[in-house]
């Protein structure tokens, strides 16, 4: 027998049921020439038995013995309708086919034992093995069908073959806006889903009949919001001819996994954008170090590309070997921030943190993270050297110290050797430098004074208040010095105080470390300059505080001097004890070292000293006083000039001067020589010698200068008491053509006489004086036209003679004669000249009189010089003027020559009050005052003449 080829039987499991030959000779025959499982049983209930492990085919004899196949047919087919059963028999008629066929035998077989019989059986019951395999493939394919038709995961449509629709699933209704009865006969690709993309659809199913499957991704709207995204697969149908009877076109929304894959390209993206540009470079290796992935930026700290670092070999030859205890590393998971130095391509040195953990990624177990440290460790170690710099800073008193402790901590700060620092003179507006360091000098040469007008780098720097950072500093349109060898430049102000400068050869080494480094040393330069500056100020100030302090002393003593010498003044009856009382008190205590007072002699040659105290130590005889203006001792150059002359530092010019070297020899460190003028009156000079240098400076001098004026006062004050008293007087008479005299002036405007009659006054409204004249009206009117004159008030009358009051713009001379001890005792005034009558006590110089008068009038001659012995009346009177205000002795004057005295009375009292702007309360009790004042020296006088004759 030939084998049967590529037969279904090979793989079918059958089952023969009976006991007939011809059980046997199909079994032979399948054992024989195919590899089917072939089992069989003698009756049917062994077979019902076998039956629990099915096979692919029953074969069963129609007579079972007891039973029948078609009995077993029926218990079969109550179970399963898919198993095929032939029922064969070699006795059958066509009743038993009947019968068998409409039990449900897949098929009846009449056989024989001849060999055909058993091919026959052998052929149809391939057959029938063959259809069963079908039908149950058509099954199986109508299941999964309806399982995918069923699926809510997807639309699903079934199309005629000419794309009509004919069915659709639950999840493809809710995708059409109307009923889905309503779509079945329409155009799929006419669906209102497809809207937007008809043509594209109806494309697609046209693709899918000519191919037999196609797919397509397309949008459908959904309602305003974002179009749904649908992926559309259509696949044909066909029948046993090849023919498509039906289209299947399922659809999935796949609008969320493109928005997924959308989002995760983009996070793709920056994953890739991220690791190509963060500084941190990560590597995964195995255990034996060799590569298993390198981070696409490991340029950024080894210079390397990702394949020559793989080139390299093992990570060991990167980051060096024993990085870390693997151990240590299996007991924590993770080893963090190992510090090592790698080198990179370009040989340079890098200070690495690396964080090793145990991974298991595509084969690598090690990750490592490395991290770049190496501008921060040089910053720490710069900080430190700047906290160094620092501290030294505390300790330095002087810019200078300070300039030099900058350019010996650059190196350590910056790593350049290259610096220098300029500090700002402000007298000179010029930035001059303080300290430079060798290698500036080698590469610049000596830095030059700079003038800070903002012209050059460090001025510009400076002026601006500007950091300025120069690669190539070559490039910089300020540069002065075009020859030198610095590149890289940095200049930096230091507030108000100066300029910082750091370079290199090298172009381009200011990076932002170093940038940031040489702002903190110039910051903290600037910092202590400052505490300098404040310091010295402080200093300066507590220096000023003690000398206004020591100025404050001395003056506190100067004053208490003055209060003293005012004090002797008050009591003093003479010039000899104001002259003595003077210098003895300035020089009491120490105060000062030596003091004269001195007066002009005669001839007006030279100071003859008065009074002294102090440490004379023949001093006044060793010396010559001529009065002239330079060159001579202080108390000559005041009496010459009339102003305080000082001479703060006796030893500057020692030979020039001829009197300074006596004065050092008696330790005359300084002097002050104040004139004793008042109102232009010269009593002498003061001259005071301190121990020590500018003793007189400031206020000493303006209280000493006040003192001058002070006792100049009071001895004029003394001198005009004594022109008072003193009974031996000296009359000069003068003639005079002055226009500019008052009394001239009226004589010859008027044309008629008049004559001085005392009571000059000096009020706050002016000085009044009272003349008699010959002519009152024409001398009033002449009066009203001068300037001098101010007012004019008629006293008294007789005819067309009488008394007038004349109140004067300016003093008149002989408040002027009775300051210098004088008195102005008569003056008459014709058209023709004028006679003045001066009188000078005895004490007085009458040629210093006499000067003044010729100073006075600009043509005064004496006429007449003679003694006079002043009676005792007289000097009643002076006491009595003496005792007298201005206002009581200006009241009764004005009483007196307005006729109030006589009897009967020419003016009433009201008449003079009128003429004196005052009640006539007041009038009356200045005239009472005078009276009662007068009538006392006349009794107290007579009284002490009674007692003396008796």
């Amino acid at each position: 027998m030939v084998p049967l080829t590529d037969s279904l039987l090979d793989s079918a499991r059958l089952l023969l049921v009976g006991t007939t030959d011809w059980i046997g000779a199909v079994e032979d025959e399948l054992q024989a020439r195919t590899d089917a499982t072939v089992r069989t049983a003698a009756t049917a209930a062994r077979a019902r038995e076998a039956l629990a492990d099915p096979p692919d085919c029953l074969l069963t004899e129609y007579a079972l013995g007891e039973e029948t196949g078609i009995d077993l047919l029926s218990t079969v087919r109550s179970e399963t309708a898919t198993l095929p059963v032939v029922v064969c028999t070699a006795s059958g008629d066509e009743a038993v086919a009947s019968e068998a066929i409409g039990a449900g035998a897949a098929d009846y077989v009449p056989i024989e034992v001849a060999d055909d019989g058993v091919e026959e059986v052998l052929e149809r019951t391939e057959r029938v093995v063959r259809e069963a395999r079908r039908s149950a493939t058509r099954r199986e394919r109508a299941k999964q069908f309806d399982a995918l038709f069923h699926d809510a995961r997807a639309a699903t449509w079934v199309l005629e073959p000419n794309g009509r629709v004919s069915r659709l699933n639950r999840t493809a209704r809710g995708m059409v806006e109307t009923d889905a009865a309503a779509v079945v006969g329409d155009p799929f690709w006419g669906l209102s889903c497809w809207s937007d993309a008809a043509e594209d659809v109806e494309r697609l199913v046209s693709n899918a009949l000519e191919g037999g499957f196609a797919s397509a991704v397309v949008s459908r709207p959904s309602g305003g919001e974002d179009p749904r995204v649908v992926e559309l697969s259509v696949r044909v149908v066909e029948g046993e001819r090849g023919d498509p009877v039906s289209i299947v076109v399922e659809g999935v929304d796949i609008t969320d996994r493109v928005s997924l894959e959308r989002d995760l390209r983009r996070s793709e993206e920056l994953h890739r954008v991220t690791l190509n540009n963060m500084t941190d470079t990560v590597l995964i290796t195995d255990e034996d170090g060799a590569y298993t992935y390198v981070c696409p930026n490991v340029h950024f700290i080894f210079g390397y590309t990702a394949s020559e670092i793989r080139e390299l070999g093992r990570i060991e030859d990167l980051l060096g070997e024993d990085l870390f205890d693997r151990a240590e590393l299996a007991e924590r998971g993770v080893l963090k921030n190992i510090e090592c130095t790698a080198t990179d391509k370009a040989g340079r040195e890098h200070t690495l943190l690396v964080n090793v953990r145990e991974v298991s990624i595509q084969g690598g177990t090690l990750l490592y993270s490395c991290r770049d440290v190496t501008k921060r460790k040089q910053r720490e170690e710069a900080l430190a050297t700047l906290q160094g710099t620092a501290r030294d800073f505390l300790y330095a008193g002087t810019h200078a110290e300070i300039a030099g402790h900058v350019v010996d901590d650059t190196p350590g700060v910056l790593d350049l050797e290259a610096s220098a620092v300029y500090l700002f003179d402000a007298e000179t507006n010029d930035l001059r430098p303080a300290a430079q360091s060798a290698a500036m000098e080698e590469l610049n040469g000596p830095l030059p004074t700079v003038h800070a007008d903002g012209e050059t780098l460090p001025s510009h720097s400076f002026v601006a208040d500007e950091a300025l950072f120069f690669a190539d500093v070559h490039d910089a349109d300020r540069l002065d010095n075009r020859v030198t060898d610095l590149r890289s430049a940095c200049y930096i102000p230091l507030g108000d105080h100066g300029v910082f400068v750091a370079g290199s050869p090298e172009v381009g080494v200011f990076d932002e470390v170093r940038r940031e480094l040489a702002d903190l040393l110039a910051a903290t330069a600037e910092a202590a300059l400052d505490r300098v500056s404040r310091e010295s100020r402080l200093r300066e100030q507590d220096r000023t505080l003690q000398q206004r302090n020591d100025q404050l002393t001395a003056l506190n003593r100067i004053n208490e001097t003055i209060r003293e010498i005012d004090q002797a003044i008050v009591r003093a009856e003479t010039r000899s004890e104001i002259d003595h009382a003077v210098p003895e008190l300035l020089t009491a205590d120490d105060r000062f070292a030596f003091a004269w007072i001195g007066a002009v002699d005669p001839d007006g040659d030279g100071v003859v000293p008065r009074a002294w105290a102090g440490d004379e130590g023949g001093y006044l005889d060793s010396q010559s006083f001529p009065v002239e203006r330079s060159g001579v001792e202080p108390a000559g150059r005041a009496a010459a000039s009339g102003e305080v002359t000082l001479v703060g530092n006796v030893a500057a010019g020692l030979r020039e001067e001829p009197w300074r070297s006596g004065a050092l020899a008696r330790d005359y460190l300084s002097v002050l020589s104040v004139p004793l003028v008042y109102n232009d009156l010269s009593h002498g000079v003061l001259t005071v010698y301190a121990g020590s240098r500018d003793a007189f400076e400031g206020t000493a001098r303006d209280v000493l200068a006040e003192l001058g004026e002070t006792v100049a006062a009071a001895i004029s004050a003394i001198e005009r008491k004594n022109a008072l008293l003193t009974s031996s007087m000296t009359r000069l008479e003068f003639a005079v053509d002055d226009p500019t005299f008052v009394l001239s002036r009226l004589a010859r405007e008027a044309g008629c006489g008049l004559s001085y009659r005392g009571g000059v006054q000096q009020t706050a409204e002016g000085s009044y004086v009272f003349v008699a004249v010959e002519d009152v009206d024409a001398v009033a009117e002449a009066a009203a036209d001068l300037v001098a004159v101010e007012t004019v008030r008629r006293i008294s009358a007789d005819g067309e003679e009488g008394i007038l009051r004349l109140g004067l713009s300016e003093p008149f001379v002989a408040l002027d004669l009775a300051d210098h001890g004088a008195v102005f005792r008569e003056a008459t005034a014709e058209p023709e000249g004028t006679t003045v009558a001066i009188d000078v006590p005895e004490t007085v110089d009458s040629r210093g009189i006499a000067r003044l008068v010729r100073e006075t009038f600009g043509g005064a001659e004496l006429r007449a010089k003679r003694a006079l012995d002043r009676a005792p009346d007289e000097d009643l009177q002076s006491r009595v003027l003496g005792e007298l205000t201005d206002r009581q002795l200006e009241v009764v004057q004005t009483a007196y020559y307005a006729g109030f005295f006589e009897s009967p009375r020419e003016s009433t009292g009201e008449d003079v009050a009128v003429a004196l702007d005052i009640s006539p309360t007041a009038f009356y009790g200045h005239v009472r005052t005078v009276q009662r004042t007068l009538f006392a020296a006349i009794f107290d006088e007579g009284a002490a003449r009674v007692a003396a004759s008796g």
